[in-house]
């Protein structure tokens, strides 16, 4: 699967931000370059997630490990190790990874939709870089 270069640029432009909403909420993005391969068939590995004030993971999406198989015994696993975490105690369910924008879309319509059922502003006050 080939991402588009500007594309990439984009994404990999996110790789270290944190944004930090005033409620002490803060977003983290991880992004680099890796081979592909069967579990990572588009060669981006990426960490994007939502804490709350204590550092809590509350929603994530990520590469970084293989989910269990959704799917009945007749239903083929997908190499691949895209998925998210829908909650603080989800073990991650598939994502289909389309294109890095769709990624970043994704991701923060999710974020909007947890921070509008708990009632938190998601206006960014500050960002920092690491």
């Amino acid at each position: 699967m080939d991402t588009p270069e500007h594309t990439l640029e984009w994404l990999l432009d996110y790789d270290g931000r944190q944004h930090y909403f005033a409620s002490g909420h803060f977003l983290k993005f991880e992004i680099r370059l890796v081979a592909q391969s069967d579990q990572v068939p588009h060669g981006i590995a990426y960490s994007f997630t939502f804490h709350d004030p204590d550092g809590t993971r509350l929603l994530g999406f990520d590469n970084a490990h293989p989910v269990p198989h959704a799917g009945g015994k007749f239903v083929k696993a997908k190499p691949d190790a895209d998925h998210w975490h829908r909650t603080v105690k989800d073990e991650g369910r598939p994502y289909a990874f389309v294109s890095a924008a769709q990624l970043v879309d994704d991701f923060f319509a999710e974020v909007e939709k947890l921070c509008e059922a708990q009632g938190i502003s998601t206006e960014v006050v500050d960002d920092k870089e690491t």
